[in-house]
């Protein structure tokens, strides 16, 4: 089945990784969601990865969150962490700093290098599904696997 382009996208970024193994799949149901893309797959909301940009209000620099769907960020202990205060971004702006559109952010394949701070309650499933590209696409792999492909750092995040 041929991708879209944005998920072809996503699919070349997994193969130049030397994980030719994953493979991004294009659903008839919506992912944008976290309990859509769960629904959509049959697995828990836990299982879904949220890739999340936040904005370094200071600096400007864009951070890439890797969350379970079953949690919220703890933004206030996350700004401790980092040292400045983040803001959620617009629309425009995670376009051009990971050069896809809000609901379908991949953790791989973006315009520039971000550096990923990733959820250790995704290292509770065996495996765990991100987006890959669009709102109806998405890769299954596991928390390992992840955290190899974004070179993610572990950091409670709720």
């Amino acid at each position: 089945m041929k991708l879209s382009p944005s998920a072809q996208k996503v699919q070349e970024a997994l193969h130049r990784r030397g994980f030719d193994h994953l493979q991004v799949q294009e659903l008839s149901a919506s992912t944008r969601t976290a309990q859509e893309a769960a629904s959509a797959v049959g697995c828990a909301v836990g299982q879904i990865v949220k890739s999340l940009i936040f904005r370094g209000a200071t600096s400007t620099k864009p951070y890439l969150l890797l969350v379970s769907g079953a949690n919220r960020v703890d933004l206030p202990r996350l700004e401790a962490y980092l040292g400045e205060q983040l803001e959620k971004p617009d629309a425009e702006y995670v376009r051009r700093v990971t050069g896809f559109a809000i609901g379908g952010v991949p953790p791989i394949g973006h315009t520039q290098p971000l550096e990923a701070l990733f959820d250790p309650d995704l290292l509770d499933y065996e495996r765990i599904y991100a987006a890959a590209g669009t709102p109806f696409a998405l890769f299954g792999l596991s928390p390992q696997e992840l955290l190899q492909l974004t070179g993610g750092r572990v950091l409670a995040l709720k």
